[in-house]
């Protein structure tokens, strides 16, 4: 099947991305199928697009008749059995193996032989999640990143069991539909969610260490490596507890790897409901009254938080490029366009020094004596 006769969209899932995802289709011209077994989400979630719309109309940035066309071609689905005449289903419910399993069974009993089944997860793992299908040639990884509307990236990993082609007609699909696609190896955290992780760990670790507040830490991310918010503001936005599942699943499914290991003071911010902008409250306090810390600058502080944190980024992006989980245009543009980065990370490297980057990672190897801090085979030799 051709982009050309992908024109039935089913979505599963009405939360942030499901909605977002179903509003880049249709912008696309696709008529979607969007489906979630709490009815109540989708009917909050399509009066939450149909606000989106409507400011989208006042700003000028589209037509009334487009904002009409793109909330028309959505069809409010009851039954998973509603979304058998479509091309394309892709699901974006909580990020739980069994419980997508589950579904995917389900939806293999109404869809078509021809029907591409996918995930959006984050995570998880693509061969694993299709092994049990009838046809696990047909399933792939499409992942968006949040908010799927304005985010251009996404991953199109194939499963140890897709067809070969299926990759390449997804990826000029996503193009299709003004998006930046990237193809992936089906490894743990895919190339962003791997290759992020300590952009979020390590940070956690300088916080939790009392070197520096998380304050200063996110002062020092925006102001050295003009990143557009630093770690504790991305953190409270994506959600406390959706980055400490993410984490969780990434360390899980390297075998326990202690590069990838898990923040205790995330998982009690968690425990706390502390998970950021949408409780109120996560590492700042988003309240009516509530004010963000004025952080202590300190030019030597920020110096060794900034390069310890983006040491370890660039050892990441090295190790990805090293085990060719993806090209090297790929990473980069993966980490610009998923996470917005302001540069790729193997170009700042050059750009900083690979010697001096290995350097870094050697010390705080001999100051921690931990096997988070080891260095990429390929680090040594750029």
């Amino acid at each position: 099947m051709s982009k050309s006769q992908i024109s039935k969209v089913g979505i599963i899932g009405s939360g942030t991305m499901g909605i977002g995802i179903a509003q880049v289709a249709t912008t696309s011209g696709c008529d979607v199928f969007l489906y979630d077994a709490n009815s109540w989400q989708t009917e909050k979630s399509l009066l939450g697009l149909k606000s989106t719309l409507n400011k989208l109309v006042e700003k000028q940035k589209i037509a009334q008749e487009k904002a009409d066309e793109i909330f028309g071609k959505i069809k409010f689905c009851t039954e998973i059995s509603e979304l058998k005449d479509c091309d394309l289903v892709i699901e974006a419910i909580i990020e739980n193996a069994d419980i997508k399993k589950k579904v995917f069974a389900e939806l293999e009993s109404f869809v078509s032989e021809n029907c591409i089944i996918s995930s959006n997860t984050s995570s998880i793992s693509i061969t694993s999640l299709s092994a049990d299908l009838k046809k696990p040639e047909r399933f792939i990884g499409i992942h968006f990143f949040n908010p799927a509307p304005l985010m251009p990236l996404v991953e199109v990993i194939p499963g140890l069991l897709t067809k070969e082609d299926l990759a390449k007609e997804i990826y000029d699909l996503m193009k299709s539909w003004g998006k930046v696609p990237v193809i992936a190896k089906d490894i743990p955290g895919f190339i962003v969610n791997r290759i992020a992780r300590p952009f979020y760990g390590e940070a956690l670790r300088i916080a939790e260490e009392n070197i520096a507040t998380p304050e200063q830490i996110d002062d020092a991310m925006r102001t050295l490596g003009n990143f557009r918010m630093g770690p504790f503001e991305l953190m409270d936005l994506i959600g406390i507890d959706v980055n400490f599942a993410v984490t969780t699943t990434v360390y899980k499914d390297y075998f326990y790897d202690a590069k990838y290991k898990p923040s205790l003071l995330q998982q009690r911010m968690a425990e706390a409901k502390l998970l950021g902008r949408k409780t109120g409250k996560g590492f700042y306090d988003y309240s009516e009254n509530g004010q963000k810390p004025i952080p202590e600058k300190d030019e030597n502080l920020y110096q060794q938080i900034f390069m310890r944190i983006i040491s370890m980024l660039i050892n990441e992006a090295v190790e990805a490029k090293r085990l060719k989980i993806a090209s090297d245009e790929d990473i980069e543009l993966a980490m610009q366009k998923g996470v917005n980065y302001p540069k790729g990370l193997l170009s700042w490297g050059k750009e900083i020094g690979y010697q001096k980057v290995s350097e870094m990672l050697q010390n705080l190897y001999e100051e921690y004596q931990e096997e988070r801090y080891r260095q990429s085979p390929l680090l040594r030799k750029l």
